[in-house]
C-alpha cells in the first residue's frame, strides 16, 4: 500500500476527511518552498500537490500562472524538485503527489521520471493533459516503479471515460469542481457534488475536488461528498502576499489554521 493510500485509508478507518494543498515547487524559491511544504506537514496536509513550474500553464488562473513564473526564474527544473524532495523526505512521511503539464515531464523522460521520483520520496503523479491512451501508457510505467497515478475528471467526463480512468488510477482520483482554469471562487459549484456521486460508481478509490476552494466553509461542504478537499490558489495567494513582508512558511502556518475547519481522525505527522 502507497503512502497516499494508506494515509486516506486511515482517515477514512476513523471517519474522517482529507486535506490536500498545492504550492508551486521553487515559488518563491527552493529553500522556501522546502519550509513550506514541511509546514504544511505540520499543519495537518493529508498529501502535498507539489507543482512542476511550466512556463505555459493553460488549466490556471493568473494566481498559479504567477507562481509557475517566480520558479522558473528561481531555475526550478524537475530535477532541482526531485532534489528538493529528497530534502523533505528525510523530514517527514507525509504522502507528496508530482503535479504537472506533460511537457516537462516527457523533455525529462518519463522512465527516468519514474525512477528517480521513486528513489526522491515521491508518492504519485498527476499529468494535467494527457488522456486516453497516452494516459493508460504512461500509467503503466508510473505504477510499475510503484507511483500512484493520480487522474482528473471534470463535470464535462462522461460515463464511458470515467470508466477507463477509474481503471487506471490509483491512491486517489481528483474530481475538478468545475469546467474552465484555477483560481479562488466564491460559491462551490453543485456539479461537483453531481461528478462525485457518477464517479463512485464506477471507483472505490477516495475521491478529492479541487479548483476555486479557498474558505473553511467550501472545505465544510466538500467533505460532506467528497474524501479531501485540494486547496490550491487560495494557499499560492497567500505565499505571493508574504513574499517581502514575512516569513512565507509562517505565513502559510497561520493562513492553514484559519482555513481548516475541525477534522475527526486527522492524522497526525
Amino acid at each position: 500500500m502507497s503512502r497516499i493510500s494508506e494515509r486516506l485509508s486511515q482517515l477514512k478507518r476513523s471517519g474522517g476527511k482529507g486535506f490536500i494543498p498545492f504550492v508551486t515547487a521553487g515559488d518563491p524559491d527552493l529553500e522556501t518552498s522546502k519550509k513550506i511544504v514541511l509546514a504544511l506537514a505540520e499543519a495537518g496536509a493529508d498529501v502535498i500537490e507539489l507543482g512542476v513550474p511550466f512556463s505555459d500553464p493553460m488549466a490556471d488562473g493568473p494566481t498559479i500562472q504567477a507562481s509557475s513564473q517566480r520558479a522558473l526564474k528561481q531555475g526550478a527544473t524537475v530535477g532541482r524538485i526531485l532534489s528538493l524532495t529528497t530534502e523533505i523526505r528525510a523530514l517527514t512521511e507525509v504522502p507528496i503527489v508530482l503535479f504537472s503539464y506533460f511537457n516537462p515531464l516527457f523533455r525529462y523522460g518519463i522512465e527516468k521520471l519514474a525512477n528517480d521520483a521513486v528513489e526522491a520520496g515521491i508518492d504519485g503523479v498527476l499529468i494535467t493533459d494527457v488522456i486516453d491512451t497516452a494516459a493508460a501508457d504512461i500509467g503503466r510505467i508510473l505504477r510499475s516503479s510503484g507511483l500512484d497515478m493520480i487522474s482528473l475528471i471534470a463535470p464535462t467526463t462522461t460515463d464511458e471515460r470515467l470508466l477507463r480512468i477509474a481503471q487506471r488510477s490509483s491512491g486517489f482520483v481528483y474530481a475538478v469542481s468545475r469546467a474552465g482554469i484555477t483560481g479562488e471562487r466564491a460559491e462551490l459549484s453543485a456539479s461537483a457534488q453531481t461528478l462525485v456521486a457518477r464517479a463512485k460508481l464506477f471507483t472505490d478509490l477516495p475521491i478529492a475536488v479541487g479548483f476555486g476552494i479557498s474558505s473553511r466553509e467550501q472545505i465544510q461542504d466538500v467533505w460532506h461528498f467528497a474524501d479531501a478537499a485540494v486547496v490550491g490558489s487560495a494557499i499560492v495567494g497567500e505565499i505571493e502576499r508574504s513574499i517581502g513582508n514575512t516569513d512565507e512558511a509562517e505565513a502559510v502556518t497561520n493562513f492553514v489554521a484559519r482555513l481548516l475547519p475541525y477534522r475527526k481522525g486527522a492524522v497526525s505527522t
